[in-house]
Formats: structure tokens, C-alpha cells, sequence
């Protein structure tokens, strides 16, 4: 490869102010959200149009460069940087960030992957519309990087992941093609559907330039409330009461333990705890409806009630205005920040079936304690789908920097015990670099040589994101060298 001559064509695509080869310039783009590991790269380059991005793709085929796509890099699990190596590029889709198009009667709106999704949440109310993906790096977080990943949010429980919430794609392939699939339908039963293909492959077999979503008319009336129980026994018990009283119009049904109540409010005292942080467990409930409002709080009147008559719930309070709301999703919200404040900590995205989250943590929690007594587990995240945070803090008096040491032998405990209820090592955040040795342990080989056989029909060079979801020597392209030893040396810590 003549890496001047690459770059030179890439300039005459793009214009040379959209190829950044300075370092310093290029250090936000390499660097992991979590600011863990630092990547090389031999440029960052950012095109503004569909066009720009397949001449770009077709050059990297030309020259054998590797891309990485990346949208506003807010990913967890180094799926959205380079390795070390730095021969590939990073492709920023921040220049394509236009709203094509909103339809108000089909209920969907056509935006472009670097449309970063406050953006998109603004422009769904503004037409009287709700787009109800969100979360907490909504603020950066780009539609493409959301789809790519997967992204599921706190919402999911209602309106599912990101892929439930998409139509049609528009996408660059790996040899630097163009599929227009932006239809708008809710049917088209006319062969594979590579929408859903594409979804949560992490720019390993093509980038996702644009997207089709799907809107929703805005709720009426939206009530949030905060509840108190012992443990997360009573909290399914309580899901179940409120499933059944509201229906669809339960948006979220969040958990929220007592040590990560009590984590937030150190590290962020402006912040009120709404009940007393005496409580072995917490459920932050959200209840979206086209009734009135005040229909809506005498049914959460109603089922709280209910809970309290049965002794599942021991206190609760409702938000009595949009302030008091934002305080208690806040409270929510910190939880990873705050834990982050404390320390270093072993991190899991992870999922298990509703029904099995009571007896995962009960046997999860002891078994680590066995192992190392005095850890610090904070447990949190969306209940309602069975997808949890499950993050692990060293014991007192041993530094957090010992502690992260033994990632190895904590994330066994944790993903061993994940396979035993039939669960997930990653519910949101995907595989990226972080995860990609853990694969062979917990797919079988069939499904692993089925998703081989994808990578290699529509990336036969493996330049589409090398060294994530697959092992190079997985993907059957040892040309490209391998991941570099920083990601395998990188443990799930933050």
C-alpha cells in the first residue's frame, strides 16, 4: 500500500480540511469512550454524502486499508475504535447528519447516521411526534453507532431495541456498492431481510448511511413514579401487578439497588434521593398513556396500593411535576457515573430471562462473594426486559486498581453463571474488540461457522471493522493483521 497515495485520493473525494492525519486532531476519534484504550490510526475521514462514503470503501478496497465507521464513539465495548496497528482508518459519519424526510401520516422520519439522536427526538416533537429510543448519551450518540450496536435504552420494555424501531437501511457494502432498502412499510415479505442483517453487526459488514424510523404519536400523559421493596423477588412480583393494570403503557420498569442508591447520592449530593436510602431495593416505574393524566395516576394509584395491601412494596412516591421526574431518572441515570467516581469496577452488560433475574443475583452475589469477600456489587438497569448492569467493586481497603486485576477470574464467575439461566453476556452494548475472546466459550461452533460464513460472503477482505464481533483467524482473512494486544489485554472496567 502506498499510504500517501491513499490519502492524496481521499483528499480529492473529500477535500484535505476532511482528512485528518494530525494526531492530536485524530486523539478524540481513537480514543474509547471510556477512555481506557487509545487506538492508531492512519487517518480520520469524514464524508457528507452516501456518494463520499462508497468512494471512500471502493478506495480502501483498492489499497487494502482497513475502516473502522464510527458515529458519535459513545460505544462501551471498543467496537467503535482502532487497533494498534494503525493501518486503518477511522470513518466518521458526523458530516451526515441531515433529516431527510418526516412523514407524519406513515408515522416514520428518513435521517442519515450521524444524525445524533436529541437531534432526532427534537425534530419527532416538533412534528408532534415521539421517537422513543433514549438514553443517557443521547447527547452524542448517533443514530448509525444506535442501529449498528443494537441499542436497546429504557424504553425497550414498550417499544423494543433499535431494531424494532427501524424500517429500512441505506448502506455501503463492504466492496463500496450502495443498497437503497429506505422503504417506509411495516410488510415486505420479498426475500432475506438484510435490515435486520446489517442491525447489530457493528460495521463488520457494511456501514449504515441512512435509516427509516418509526414514530409514534406523543403520550397524552406521562407519570413517573419511585418504589421501595426488600429485594428483587418483590420488584418481579411488582412487575407483574403493574403489567397487569397498564398494559402497553408501561414504558419502564428500572431496578435500582440500595448500594447504587447510596453510591449516587455521595458522589452527587444535588441530587434528592426520593425515599430514604434505608430500602434493599428500588423500581423506577414509567407509565407513557393517551388518557388523561389524571386517569393514568388513579391507576397507579390504584396498583400501587395493591402492592402495599400484599406487602410487596414498603414505600412509593409519584412525581408531582416534570422536575421531580427528571430528579428520580437522574438518580437512575448516575448510577454508572457515580460508581465510576468511586473507583475502577469490573463492568457486565448482560440479560436474562425476567423470570430467572431474583435467582441470578441471589447465586451470582454469592458466588463472588465467596470468591472475593467484601466485594461491591451494584446491580441496576431495565428489569422489565431482563437486561441489567451488573458491575462489580472491589472490597474495602483493596485498591481499585488491584481489584480490576482480577477481571478475568469475575467476568467467568458472572458469564458462567449467565449461561446457566440461558441469559446473554451482552444485552446493549454488543461485542465490539472487549468481549471477542469470550465468543467460542459461550456460541456453539455452529452458530459461530454460520456467522463466519456471513463475514465472508459480504467481507471477503475482513477491511469492514477487523477484530470485532469475529477473530480475525474466525472471519478466514488472515491477511489483516491481528487485533492489536491492547484490546486483549482490556478488561470490562471503568
Amino acid at each position: 500500500m502506498d499510504k500517501q497515495d491513499f490519502l492524496e485520493d481521499c483528499k480529492s473525494i473529500l477535500g484535505a480540511e476532511h482528512v485528518i492525519t494530525d494526531p492530536d486532531l485524530m486523539l478524540s476519534f481513537v480514543t474509547d469512550w471510556r477512555r481506557r484504550v487509545v487506538g492508531r490510526a492512519l487517518a480520520v475521514v469524514m464524508p457528507s454524502t452516501t456518494s463520499e462514503v462508497a468512494h471512500i470503501v471502493r478506495l480502501c478496497n483498492q489499497y487494502d486499508v482497513p475502516l473502522v465507521p464510527q458515529g458519535g464513539n459513545t460505544g462501551l465495548v471498543l467496537g467503535s475504535i482502532p487497533d494498534d496497528t494503525g493501518r486503518s482508518i477511522v470513518l466518521s459519519m458526523k458530516r451526515l447528519n441531515r433529516i431527510r424526510h418526516i412523514d407524519t401520516v406513515n408515522n416514520t422520519m428518513t435521517v442519515e447516521a450521524g444524525c445524533i439522536l436529541d437531534n432526532i427526538h427534537s425534530a419527532a416533537t416538533d412534528a408532534d411526534r415521539l421517537f422513543p429510543l433514549s438514553f443517557a448519551s443521547s447527547g452524542t450518540a448517533m443514530i448509525g453507532g444506535n442501529l449498528a450496536s443494537n441499542a436497546g435504552g429504557t424504553a425497550v420494555l414498550r417499544y423494543g431495541t433499535a431494531r424494532e424501531l427501524c424500517l429500512g437501511l441505506e448502506v455501503v457494502t463492504a466492496q463500496g456498492a450502495i443498497w437503497n432498502g429506505l422503504k417506509s412499510l411495516r410488510k415486505d415479505n420479498t426475500g432475506y431481510d438484510l435490515r435486520d442483517l446489517f442491525i447489530g453487526s457493528e460495521g463488520t459488514l457494511g456501514i449504515i448511511t441512512a435509516a427509516v424510523l418509526k414514530l409514534y404519536p406523543r403520550p397524552a400523559s406521562r407519570l413517573t413514579a419511585f418504589v421501595a421493596m426488600d429485594t428483587p423477588e418483590d420488584a418481579l412480583r411488582l412487575l407483574d401487578i403493574v403489567q397487569k393494570h397498564c398494559g402497553a403503557s408501561l414504558t419502564a420498569f428500572e431496578l435500582v439497588s440500595q448500594y447504587a442508591m447510596h453510591l449516587v447520592t455521595r458522589h452527587f449530593p444535588s441530587l434528592s434521593p426520593p425515599l430514604p436510602p434505608t430500602y434493599g431495593q428500588y423500581a423506577l416505574i414509567e407509565i407513557s398513556d393517551s388518557k388523561a393524566e389524571d386517569q393514568v395516576v388513579d391507576t397507579l394509584e390504584t396498583f400501587l396500593g395493591l402492592a402495599i395491601e400484599e406487602d410487596i412494596i414498603k414505600d412509593a412516591v409519584i412525581a408531582q411535576s416534570l422536575a421531580q421526574a427528571k430528579n428520580m431518572w437522574q438518580i437512575r441515570e448516575n448510577i454508572s457515573d457515580a460508581q465510576g467516581l468511586e473507583g475502577r469496577n469490573i463492568k457486565h452488560d448482560i440479560a436474562i430471562p425476567v423470570s430467572s433475574v431474583h435467582a441470578f443475583l441471589k447465586k451470582t452475589d454469592a458466588l463472588l462473594e465467596e470468591a472475593f469477600p467484601g466485594c461491591k456489587i451494584v446491580a441496576f438497569g431495565h428489569l422489565g426486559d431482563g437486561s441489567l448492569h451488573y458491575n462489580v467493586g472491589p472490597p474495602d481497603g483493596i485498591p481499585c486498581s488491584d481489584f480490576v486485576t482480577h477481571a478475568p477470574e469475575v467476568n467467568r464467575i458472572v458469564y458462567d453463571t449467565i449461561q446457566d439461566f440461558n441469559g446473554t453476556i451482552s444485552a446493549e452494548h454488543g461485542l465490539g474488540a472487549l468481549k471477542i475472546h469470550e465468543l467460542e466459550r459461550y456460541k456453539c461452533a455452529t452458530e459461530i461457522a454460520l456467522m463466519k460464513t456471513i463475514k465472508m460472503a459480504l467481507d471477503p477482505k475482513n477491511l469492514m471493522n477487523p477484530g470485532k464481533i469475529l477473530m480475525p483467524e474466525q472471519a478466514g482473512c488472515p491477511q489483516i493483521p491481528p487485533v492489536g494486544s491492547f484490546f486483549a489485554d482490556s478488561h470490562s472496567t471503568g
